[in-house]
């Protein structure tokens, strides 16, 4: 069977499915480098000549390729969909991603912004107009409060107390 035929398949599930635009985009950009890959680099043209071996290569391939390592976890799940939705199809007994290790993504420590970042943003702002006056108690309210700006849209006065808020 032919694997760009599985591919095209595959895609035209996808859109069955309602996926956004951009998710189709980055399906079928990814899946044609890994057919692009299997051809030029291992020689496969055919959907059931592809083994364990070759997978785990061009994840490798990947990684060495220079993307960072959320961008190789981004790459592993969209073939490894398109693995699974083998599996569904009946074109293969099981899905061989599962085999392929997951590359490790390191976890990245946030930082906060410090009282003079918060002090020079309330600064920024005058009480001179309303809108002014507001962006100083927004700042505020999210730097004191730990509000996320959801939560800042959605109050309403009756939530609002002297010392208190709902």
């Amino acid at each position: 069977m032919d694997l760009k035929g599985v591919m095209d398949e595959y895609i035209y599930h996808c859109l069955a499915k309602d996926f956004t635009e951009k998710t189709i985009i980055n399906k079928r950009q990814e899946l044609k480098n890994v057919r692009l890959y299997l051809a030029e680099k291992r020689g496969i043209t055919k959907f059931e000549s592809i083994h364990l071996e070759d997978l785990r290569a061009y994840i490798r391939f990947k990684q060495q390729s220079g993307l960072n390592p959320q961008s190789v976890v981004s790459v592993y799940r969209i073939v490894a969909a398109f693995f699974n939705w083998c599996v569904g199809e009946g074109y293969w007994q099981e899905n061989l991603m599962k085999k392929v290790e997951i590359p490790k993504v390191p976890k990245r420590r946030m930082t906060g912004f410090g009282a003079q970042d918060i002090y020079t943003m309330i600064e920024a702002f005058s009480y001179k107009s309303y809108h002014g006056a507001r962006n100083k108690a927004i700042i505020a309210m999210l730097a004191d409060c730990g509000l996320r700006a959801v939560e800042i849209r959605s109050l309403t006065c009756e939530n609002v107390g002297e010392n208190s808020i709902l």
